[in-house]
């Protein structure tokens, strides 16, 4: 049944991995700044993570509408 599944592999350019770096970081340091008793701050940099992420993708989209 699964005999002719083919191997795929993902491959991630410097540029996109930077990005998901910094999303990650973010999010790490969001919860850091959550349990240790700055609440607010941790909120505040966990609404980091899906702008970076946006911003990646919006840089890192090819814009194909002004063509």
């Amino acid at each position: 049944m699964f005999a002719n599944l083919e191997s795929t592999q993902v491959v991630f350019s410097k540029p996109k991995i930077l990005f998901m770096v910094a999303a990650f970081l973010s999010l790490v340091l969001s919860v850091t700044l959550w349990y240790t008793g700055s609440k607010d701050q941790g909120i505040f940099v966990g609404l980091w993570v899906p702008s970076i992420l946006s911003l990646g993708n919006l840089v890192l989209t090819n814009d194909r509408s002004s063509q």
